[in-house]
């Protein structure tokens, strides 16, 4: 029996596809260090680990 050798035209599939791009992620700045960063994410700021505005862990002292 014969089958079709594709199930789907190429301009069909690009049709549904045009709907998926490429989207700028969305930023906010820390009120105590002034750092931009992604939101609910932990980031550095001179070697000190913060989240939500808070300092996780501090930078070790090097000797």
């Amino acid at each position: 029996m014969p089958n079709p050798k594709r199930k789907f035209s190429k301009s069909r599939t690009a049709k549904r596809r045009t709907h998926y791009k490429a989207e700028a992620p969305s930023l906010t700045t820390c009120a105590t260090t002034g750092a931009v960063h992604l939101p609910h994410r932990a980031y550095t700021v001179d070697g000190n680990l913060y989240y939500n505005g808070k300092v996780l862990i501090e930078k070790a002292a090097t000797v």
